[in-house]
């Protein structure tokens, strides 16, 4: 059990002894620094602490803010700080050294505390509280003050309004998050956690799947209605956890993860339930996974390629800017890029209402408009911004860019003479090449051998020099595209059954080891390791690998579609155990969205 150090003379008729037991730690009394001191040396250096002033008044969820949320060593509002093992050391000096010395006495200790531990290198967290109250109030006059204060704010409404996303689409906004977020306090109040939820919503997905499998209008309407049921617990995972900040490494994995294994399984439903009718639509199955996963890879490129660069700004951005401030203007813009929830309620009554085949034309026309508007937009920031790149930057581009042995050979031997390349135009056209070979020379065809031979020429040369191009984070989904589709017009070409389905498991297994790099370096603990990268061949040795095949299976067509199964599985397996043992592991980190500032 953490526990909680309440230090100073206690206050007559204060609540706050018992506020901090509901919330789950052991009280101990300490009347003074020496005190404190000598208590926190009996709190074992792995067990979350916590000091807070007697004086303290505010609402319980402030003393819940600063004192419980598991991904911070250190988080404060003013009076009370609790920090857990990382920044144990240095909560342990600053107390010993507060022991012995009497300066400073008007600032509560627990913000000496807090400053001292900030001094000694360890980061603060110091939540937003809006509305809510955190003050140690020195005269009567101010005590009651404060204490009418916490009564004017009702501090479970806030507590409900902030467990909801502050930026989210309008579907999401205006349909789910009103009720949604009271089931997720419904989840709390009887001991669920968000794994819980994410798991019921893949389930629920997983069903939904099921009965679109069936082919009936019947499990149409019934997938449909499961779909958008799996969307309401989908948000209310991300609100039970910031709800009752119950964040944990399993829950930023499980959520990061499942959105794409429920919507890519409802695809290879739809196409299993449209066979049954006779009618073939996993080609659009495949594209419309394609083109789902080359958008989020051009979001996730341009995020991480310009979050940290200096003098970032733009005449679009501006624009941007001001248009946000016509409030109309940011519903429609969120909405026609056709974001999670409007996506999937399309999907749904698409679904219901209409045929696979429909849902699939619906689905590439608006995401492709949703695409060419948000890539377009940023590719005019990037040409007009005077930004610097960080290395940090550049190399988490390099890192999506998902080289593997042959590009970082290339790379190294061309290293201090490829300055002079335009990496992305590179990128661009080896791409090019590539699909076009794909798709207009025969299948078995020798010379798509040596098309994929100058592709990964060009991926080597396009991350020869490091990646701090205004247009480099496009070097990504070009090679997205190049993989993914290499593999759909190869299948499609090949003509014999089974091709499809089997290339629609094999760009999911490598499109899971894309989103797993994502996530991992916006988590801040880097890529995956480069034997993992390395195992499976880098894009250039899948597309390589690929046409060899093609080649070799030409007089055998029907071995084809066991030859990207094994594929498919031998990628699947080795990324996702090294993917599991990562996010089950210590380092990984806790990432969730941010609800609204209260």
């Amino acid at each position: 059990m953490p526990t909680v150090i309440l230090t100073g003379l206690p206050v007559p008729g204060s609540p706050l002894a018992d506020e901090l037991r509901s919330l789950g730690f052991d009280v101990r009394p300490a009347a003074g620094p020496q005190d404190a001191a000598a208590a926190l040396a009996g709190v074992p250096a792995d067990q979350r602490v916590a000091v807070v002033d007697s004086a303290f008044v505010g609402h319980v969820h402030a003393l819940r803010l600063a004192l419980t949320d598991p991904r911070f060593d250190a988080c404060a509002v003013t009076g009370a700080l609790a920090v857990q093992a990382g920044a144990r050391g240095a909560l342990d000096k600053a107390a010993a050294e507060a022991a012995g010395s009497g300066a400073d006495e008007a600032m509560p200790y627990a913000d000496r505390l807090a400053a001292a531990v900030e001094a000694a290198g360890t980061t603060v967290q110091r939540p937003e509280l809006g509305t809510l109250v955190a003050t140690v109030p020195t005269a009567r006059a101010e005590r009651d003050a404060a204490t009418a204060a916490v009564a004017a704010v009702d501090d479970e409404a806030v507590r409900l309004r902030t467990a909801v996303k502050s930026r989210d689409g309008f579907f999401t906004t205006f349909f789910i998050s009103p009720y949604s977020r009271y089931i997720a306090r419904w989840c709390a109040r009887r001991g669920l956690t968000p794994n819980q939820v994410t798991t019921a919503s893949l389930i629920t997905a997983l069903i939904a799947a099921g009965c679109a499998a069936t082919g009936e209008r019947w499990g149409y309407v019934a997938a449909g209605v499961l779909l958008l049921v799996s969307f309401v617990l989908d948000c209310t995972d991300g609100q039970l956890a910031r709800y009752s900040l119950q964040y944990s490494t399993m829950g930023a994995w499980l959520d990061a993860t499942f959105d794409r294994a429920k919507e890519y399984a409802f695809y290879a439903g739809l196409a299993l339930g449209a066979a049954r009718n006779g009618d073939d639509v996993w080609a659009l199955a495949v594209g419309s996974m394609i083109l789902m996963t080359c958008r989020h890879v051009v979001d996730f490129s341009f995020n991480e390629a310009n979050h940290d660069a200096t003098a970032n700004t733009s005449p679009t951005a501006a624009l941007s800017g001001r248009l946000d401030s016509v409030g109309w203007t940011v519903w429609v813009r969120r909405m026609i890029i056709l974001p999670i929830g409007e996506r999937w309620a399309m999907i749904a009554v698409l679904t219901a209402f209409t045929t696979p085949r429909i849902v699939f034309y619906a689905l590439l026309i608006g995401c492709a408009f949703g695409a060419l508007y948000t890539t377009a937009g940023r590719v005019l920031r990037s040409l007009t911004r005077k930004a610097t790149r960080t290395d940090r930057a550049a190399q988490a581009l390099a890192d999506l860019a998902d080289s593997g042995p042959l590009a970082e050979l290339q790379a190294r031997l061309l290293r201090g003479r490829a300055g002079s390349f335009g990496s992305v135009y590179v990128a661009a056209l080896g791409t090019l090449v590539m699909i076009a070979g794909a798709v207009f020379l025969p299948f078995g065809d020798p010379r798509l051998i040596a098309v994929a031979v100058i592709y990964v020429m060009a991926a080597g040369l396009a991350v020869a020099a490091p990646l701090k191009g205004a247009l480099d984070w496009l070097i990504p989904p070009l090679f997205r595209a190049a993989e993914y589709v290499t593999v759909l017009a190869l299948a499609v070409k090949a003509d014999v059954p089974g091709a499809l389905p089997a290339a629609f498991g094999l760009i999911a297994a490598v499109a899971y080891h894309h989103y797993d790099t994502v996530y991992r370096i916006r988590g801040g603990t880097g890529a995956p390791p480069h034997w993992l990268v390395r195992t499976i061949g880098g894009h250039e040795g899948r597309v390589l690998l690929i046409t060899a095949l093609v080649a070799v299976l030409v007089s055998r067509e029907a071995d084809f579609p066991v030859a990207l199964t094994v594929m498919a599985v031998f990628v699947a397996l080795v990324v996702l155990v090294e993917s599991i043992r990562f996010w089950v592991s210590s380092g990984a980190p806790a990432v969730h969205d941010e609800g609204e500032p209260a």
